[in-house]
């Protein structure tokens, strides 16, 4: 597993995810821990590095 910081889209706190890298291309959606709002996340990798993170806010 890979720990990866990021800064949540609606709350700006600096948050990890854990990421697999045995998974080439990820898309997914999942909570803030601090504002509990849904995040949607596209994680790339090659060669198990990170190639490729984004968050984005889940329009409601």
């Amino acid at each position: 597993m890979y720990e990866h910081y990021f800064q949540c889209p609606y709350c700006w706190e600096e948050i990890s995810v854990l990421l697999d890298p045995s998974m080439r291309r990820q898309t997914y959606i999942e909570d803030c821990e601090v504002c509990c709002n849904p995040i949607e996340f596209h994680v790339s990798f090659e060669n198990n590095e990170l190639q490729g993170f984004e968050v984005r806010n889940v329009e409601q």
